[in-house]
């Protein structure tokens, strides 16, 4: 059987729900910015392959459920209101804002008013950096009890709101949730099973997040010559700057995409006939900024802060 996923055609429900599967896959494969950010930012605060694994699963789940209820409501063609225009900008906004709280609570547990998130990532990037009273505070705080959990709070980061992330991102779409709700969910015999695409859809999504989640929570324990709270310390420095910076950074493509719909049919067209591959649009530059530019400048910002206050191998 010759499966097409670029244009998928079948004949019957049972190739439409396998076609569904395995689009869920292509999906959680290639660079989404609806599933990869929060699944690197939460695999890689669990600091392990396990914790990892399961930051995949809970986000991904929530995302399966959300694909479920959307796929039923798109057999009553009730779905044509998910492509506004300014749809996806609010959702990328939406996204951000809870991005940009949870990173604030991993970093500061939302105990300090004065976070200073801009004026950080601004002295990174030109290698200036005036050492503060927070800073003196913290490395005065290691002096006296290097693990005083209340400055360094090093236990894996909690996946509570990964789930929630997932419910989330279930709204958002692009080219497979173009080909889900307005094809394959429609042409589902009757109400009673209408909401399978979506699940099996979730399902193959999910597989492929668990899979890279484990990679992300592996990779994170490979770094340098640190200790294992060193490891625990830089793992929520990388989450916390992706969801808090990466946030911010999809909150203002979504103003952006609200202000300027027409910035959504921007694109490079390349070779690659897989979606999210052959077109690569916001999505794609939401995906690169999140989590390569801003998780490269957080775990530099992490190591150095963690050899800092002497989180080392001696």
């Amino acid at each position: 059987m010759n499966i097409n996923l670029y244009n998928p055609v079948y004949t019957d429900v049972y190739t439409a729900l396998l076609v569904s599967f395995l689009l869920g896959i292509i999906h959680g494969i290639t660079p989404d910015e609806h599933t990869w950010p929060i699944t690197f930012s939460y695999a890689v605060g669990t600091t392990g392959k396990k914790g990892g694994a399961k930051a995949g699963l809970i986000f991904s789940l929530g995302f399966t459920v959300q694909r479920a209820l959307l796929s039923e409501v798109a057999f009553f063609a009730l779905a044509p209101v998910f492509f506004l225009p300014f749809y996806e900008g609010v959702i990328y906004i939406i996204v951000g804002s809870v991005m940009a709280l949870s990173g604030l609570y991993i970093m500061r547990k939302l105990k300090y008013p004065h976070f200073h998130l801009i004026e950080e990532f601004l002295s990174h990037i030109f290698g200036i950096h005036k050492k503060g009273s927070h800073d003196q505070e913290l490395e005065m705080q290691h002096k006296i009890n290097p693990i005083d959990s209340e400055h360094h709070d090093l236990r894996p980061v909690p996946l509570k709101l990964a789930f929630v992330h997932g419910l989330i991102a279930g709204f958002g779409f692009g080219a497979f949730a173009l080909i889900l709700f307005t094809v394959i969910s429609p042409s589902m015999p009757n109400a009673y099973v209408a909401w399978l695409p979506g699940l099996l859809f979730g399902l193959g999504t999910m597989a492929m997040q668990v899979l890279f989640g484990a990679a992300f929570g592996t990779w994170i324990t490979k770094v340098k010559k640190l200790s294992k709270d060193g490891l625990n310390f830089v793992s929520r420095g990388i989450s916390s700057w992706v969801l808090a910076y990466g946030g911010l950074v999809f909150v203002a493509g979504g103003i952006l995409s609200v202000v300027y719909p027409q910035i959504l049919d921007y694109s490079i067209t390349t070779p690659i006939l897989v979606h999210n591959l052959h077109h690569l649009g916001i999505g794609f530059i939401l995906v690169i900024l999140s989590v390569v530019v801003i998780g490269i400048a957080g775990y530099e910002n992490a190591v150095r802060k963690a050899a800092r206050l002497g989180y080392t191998n001696s």
